[in-house]
């Protein structure tokens, strides 16, 4: 068993066709080199790699954390493995980059592993991969950094902020420049701060069958942490650790894990009983169910993806918490015309487009390093779309709340100017719409806002809009 600190999720190919070692290391290493040379998704790729393996939970935990941790401080570590390397990393054979930050990732951040173990596992790992004669080169630099790593100095907020949100921070210089652009030097670096924090667990309660104080009193005696969301009125969390998947009440349909700014989207949307509501880019489904839990037997919610695979997480979590009136229907949500709902208004409409992410980072470190800037202009000209084909869904006197999980003004701003300024029949919501809980959190504009650095949420963005005529 590895000697490890704790954390949760694998999937990959070792880059030889040696037998596949089954330890949290060698499986982290699998991971990462998907990640890198195929564009996997860690989650996805970890969470394959774990559900093939035979780890028992502590190795599981340490393997999730070794993933998550150096994609998460990916620029931290090359920045000090290239002080020790005496060469650029991107000279090296990806493979053995790869071990090398997963070494750097335990000397700098696991203080439960000792050095020595963290470096000759990682000579190991150069050996399995097949790169013996790299191992030399990583027992080299990882035992010198193990000396240096507390004299190197890393780059200061006050003397170059950009290279400071790069190589102490651990974000690609496009970001740290759009951020520092944006925000400011000081809120730049708050920012990527809190997107390299551990999220904590999030929950919404099922009100169709347990109220928020029921479940919460019920969690307190599984998670003595569990408290109430500050916002959201169906939130619970419960801290920093444990697997809220493998607890009764997931498992029973009476809770959904879910972002507590995820959850504020479906409070700006607002569902009543009985009325029809379109989601028309659903999957995985957390906020398709909230609205179906809010609607009722009487209303209805018609839950639309591309993805068939993904669409059936919807499918699956519907069933699971007892939502009968909640239909999935695999479609574009920018076609004219949809079989199944072609002629259909609806009382509410949220489009949760797919976006860059980077307001969700601190979930998914590795998002930083493969979205491209080029995908944001990319990304808007498919919002914009989808907005434009479901806006014409909508009743006179309808709602409709557009959100994204990522802090571009080109996809988040810009594409609600670009609806509003294109259909004459829509406005801005006004401020006696909102609902009373987030008056605190909506501006001016109708438009919500959440920030990991002041909501300790995902960094959200959801603009209400209605429909005249």
């Amino acid at each position: 068993m590895s000697a490890a600190p704790p954390a949760a999720p694998a999937d990959g190919r070792p880059h030889s066709a040696r037998p596949q070692r089954d330890d949290a290391r060698a499986l982290a290493l699998r991971v990462l080199q998907r990640v890198e040379e195929s564009g996997a998704y860690a989650d996805l790729a970890l969470h394959a790699a774990l559900a093939r393996s035979q780890l028992d939970a502590r190795d599981r935990a340490f393997a999730t954390e070794l993933v998550y941790g150096t994609l998460r401080w990916r620029g931290r570590l090359d920045f000090l493995l290239a002080q020790v390397t005496g060469r650029p990393l991107a000279r090296l054979e990806h493979h053995i980059v790869q071990v090398l930050r997963l070494g750097a990732y335990q000397l700098v951040f696991c203080d439960r592993v000792p050095d020595a173990a963290a470096v000759s596992e990682s000579v190991r790992l150069a050996h399995d991969a097949g790169a013996g004669r790299a191992a030399g080169l990583v027992n080299a630099a990882l035992r010198r950094l193990a000396r240096e790593r507390n004299a190197i100095a890393l780059p200061t907020l006050a003397e170059d902020p950009v290279a400071h949100l790069m190589h102490a921070l651990s974000f690609p210089r496009w970001i740290a420049e759009r951020w520092i652009a944006a925000f400011g030097a000081q809120e730049a670096a708050a920012l990527a701060d809190a997107s390299n924090a551990t999220p904590p667990r999030t929950l919404r309660a099922n009100r169709r069958r347990i109220g928020r104080d029921a479940l919460l009193a019920e969690l307190r005696e599984r998670f003595p942490l569990a408290s109430a969301c500050r916002f959201a009125p169906d939130g619970v969390t419960l801290g920093r650790r444990g697997d809220p998947a493998d607890d009764p009440a997931f498992q029973e349909g009476r809770m959904t894990v879910q972002d507590e700014a995820s959850q504020l989207v479906v409070e700006l949307l607002d569902p009543q009983p009985g009325e029809r509501v379109l989601d028309a880019c659903a999957a995985p489904g957390a906020k398709a169910t909230a609205i179906a839990e809010r609607v009722g037997d009487a209303g209805q919610v018609v839950a639309l993806d591309r993805n068939e695979r993904r669409l059936g997480l919807v499918a699956r979590d519907a069933a699971r918490l007892g939502l009968d009136n909640l239909r999935v229907l695999r479609a574009d949500a920018t076609a004219v015309e949809i079989e199944g709902i072609d002629g259909m208004r609806f009382d509410r409409i949220l489009v949760d487009a797919p976006c860059s992410g980077l307001g969700a980072l601190r979930r998914n470190p590795d998002a930083r390093w493969r979205v491209q800037p080029d995908a944001i202009a990319q990304l808007a000209a498919v919002q914009g779309a989808i907005l434009g084909a479901v806006a014409k869904r909508l009743k006179p006197g309808g709602t409709l709340v557009y959100s994204t999980c990522t802090l571009c003004p080109e996809e988040n701003d810009d594409v609600v100017n670009g609806l509003l300024a294109s259909v004459p029949e829509l406005r801005r919501a006004s401020a006696a719409t909102i609902p009373p809980s987030l008056r605190a959190l909506v501006g001016p504009d109708a438009v919500l806002r959440c920030w990991p650095q002041h909501h300790d949420t995902d960094g959200f963005f959801a603009a209400r809009i209605e429909r005249s005529s």
